[in-house]
């Protein structure tokens, strides 16, 4: 019994469950900036009324997320996070948050009202 196989727990089969294989990740197409076309788009939606600056399309890693959303959050002087690979920036920032990303190479547009 090879070493890999024993870290396997016992388990025969297992369909659910907390084991992150490399075999069961989704990998995600990381594209570069001008190859992305992005939504920015303010939503009130299941916020409670308080408008969220939502910006939507990405394909690359968490980390590069993570990295813009920091960015972002300096230059627009306010709160955000990254949920399910989409940035969110608290207040309605649809401007100033699409001239940040196209000055930083991004194809992206005001979606919505």
């Amino acid at each position: 019994m090879s070493s890999s196989k024993s870290s396997n727990k016992g388990f025969v089969y297992r369909e659910f469950g907390n084991d992150h294989s490399a075999a069961t990740e989704r990998g995600i197409p990381e594209l570069p900036p001008q190859q992305q076309n992005l939504k920015v788009q303010a939503s009130r939606k299941g916020r409670k009324g308080k408008t969220v600056t939502v910006v939507s399309g990405f394909q690359t890693k968490p980390e590069v997320l993570a990295d813009l959303v920091k960015q972002l959050k300096t230059q627009c002087g306010t709160g955000g996070t990254v949920k399910d690979n989409e940035i969110e920036i608290q207040g309605d920032h649809k401007q100033k948050i699409l001239d940040i990303l196209v000055k930083l190479g991004y194809k992206a547009k005001i979606s919505g009202g």
